[in-house]
């Protein structure tokens, strides 16, 4: 790989020396700066293809030169880009076993300055800042601002904005993507563009159509206001605990309820039964939440006792499931690890339906068969319905009441451990077929999973049709269109990436 080293130099600017951004095997710092950012161990083994290089840029040029020296090289060395690395499937860091072409990764994480003006309500941050440090840097201006996105502090803003985001303001202010206005890229001939100089069609695909057009570096976003008081809670119910009737009711209450009502449900198998925990969030004081309940909900039971009052910004503790009355200092929001590594699978469903009772006792009883499968249900409705659709390559808006997330956690190394733990995933998943989504079976970007096939062999579109309308629905034709016109050499690819009609080189 001495010629794409060559290149790598060749191609940056002086004035910003790149050589120290540089790790390769041989350095001492390659395993740590590797691992550094991997939170799946599944891929953090002996076996796990390691890149040839890590380059860790701290500078826009630097990221230029990384798009030109892989252009270069476009048949022999493969390009990853990492900004938080909580890939569910590894992709920003390490290769999957069916691909053989060397690659190196292009680690973002030193690129994670945050500009935020609150005259005009938005903000400026780089891909490689984490979704903590930007709410860090909200809350620093504003208490009564925030922004749409995920609840996990530690998930990079690059990968998350790339594949669409969500959190607990959605149903008020839609997902991240959203609320980007503005955005600087790096596009496939390593020119750095902005949202008049890439075009609406471009700008439209890199709002949630992965990371398959470019190296996005920036985003503008648009800030969320939200009251100086809210409200959240947590109500823990077992099937001896009306469970079931809490959560059909449940089903048909969060999708239309008040956008300042976000509640979803986290249900697992603990001690022999099966237990609903409803995690909520609104946006005001806690008696305007409860009268809402006591009249549209009261199945919950929910109580003052339930229910905290703080500013938007601590309330993040809550979400990220630190003990009651965490305060969002440094170690919750600027901690760029998260507090507990394990091996994990994850897969994704729409439901568009209500459930009906024996339906729900069915799924209970599945979930005791297989036992270690966790279903978090993300309510939506609100502003997820008024977005039409085609707004962003992101395509699950009306006519979706739910989404599923199914978890799958594990602390034990090894192939049979793993063999064991995603198989019983996928026979929850297998099971739930008929609850949810068809033609197609619908599935969240940010969820990324490789069952839902791959495009590893170069075989154009037709080879990526099976995730591609899974994850974009109608909105992959315009995908596909986009990526033929602005990357027709396929320098962005991975095993779920967009492809060109093409679609050469192979990985």
């Amino acid at each position: 790989m001495q010629t794409f080293l060559r290149s790598l130099v060749d191609n940056s600017d002086p004035s910003h020396p790149i050589a120290g951004a540089i790790y390769t095997p041989d350095h001492p710092s390659f395993l740590p700066v590797l691992h550094a950012h991997i939170h799946n161990l599944r891929f953090s083994t002996p076996s796990t293809p390691k890149p040839f290089l890590i380059l860790t840029a701290s500078h826009h040029s630097h990221v230029q030169a990384a798009v030109s020296a892989a252009a270069a090289h476009p048949t022999t060395v493969h390009m990853r880009i990492r900004s938080g690395g909580h890939d569910y499937e590894g992709h920003s860091y390490s290769s999957s076993s069916f691909s053989t072409t060397p690659f190196f990764i292009l680690d973002m994480c030193h690129l994670r300055s945050i500009h935020v003006d609150i005259r005009t309500e938005t903000a400026w941050v780089q891909c490689g800042a984490t979704l903590g440090e930007l709410f860090s840097a909200i809350a620093e201006k504003s208490p009564t601002h925030a922004f749409p996105a995920g609840v996990c502090p530690t998930v990079g803003v690059g990968g998350h904005l790339v594949g669409g985001g969500y959190g607990n303001l959605m149903r008020k202010h839609g997902l991240s993507v959203d609320n980007v206005v503005d955005a600087r890229l790096v596009d496939a001939r390593g020119e750095i563009l902005d949202r008049e100089s890439m075009g609406e069609d471009l700008f439209w695909a890199i709002r949630g159509g992965g990371p398959s057009f470019g190296v996005v570096l920036a985003y503008r976003v648009k800030l969320a206001r939200v009251p100086d008081t809210v409200t959240v809670f947590r109500v823990e119910r077992t099937l001896e605990e009306n469970m079931t009737e809490v959560v059909h009711t449940w089903q048909h209450f969060a999708p239309a309820a008040h956008v300042d009502l976000f509640v979803r449900v986290l249900v697992e198998v603990v001690k022999k039964t099966v237990r609903a925990a409803f995690i909520g969030m609104f946006l005001g004081r806690s008696d305007r939440l409860l009268a809402m309940t006591r009249e549209s909900f009261p199945e919950l039971g929910l109580t003052e006792s339930d229910c905290t009052e703080s500013s938007w910004i601590e309330t993040t503790p809550h979400w990220a499931d630190f003990p009651r009355g965490t305060k969002a200092a440094d170690v919750v929001l600027l901690s760029r690890r998260p507090r507990n590594l394990v091996h994990l699978k994850r897969k994704s469903d729409y439901v568009q339906r209500p459930i009906d009772r024996p339906g729900l006792e069915a799924i209970w009883r599945k979930m005791m068969e297989v036992e270690v499968v966790k279903m978090a249900f993300n309510p939506y409705g609100g502003r997820m319905s008024e977005i039409a659709a085609e707004a962003t390559p992101f395509p699950h808006r009306a006519g979706n009441l739910w989404k599923i997330q199914y978890q799958v956690n594990w602390d034990e190394g090894g192939a049979e451990a793993e063999r064991r733990h995603v198989a019983l995933c996928r026979e929850m998943y297998d099971y739930m077929t008929p609850y949810v989504s068809r033609n197609p079976r619908a599935s969240f970007l940010n969820y990324k999973d490789l069952d839902l096939g791959v495009n590893g062999g170069g075989g154009g579109a037709a080879a990526a049709e099976g995730y591609g309308r899974s994850y974009f629905k109608g909105n992959f034709d315009r995908l596909v269109k986009i990526k033929s016109k602005v990357d027709p050499h396929n320098l962005f690819r991975h095993e779920q990436s967009v492809p060109t009609y093409l679609c050469k080189p192979k990985l």
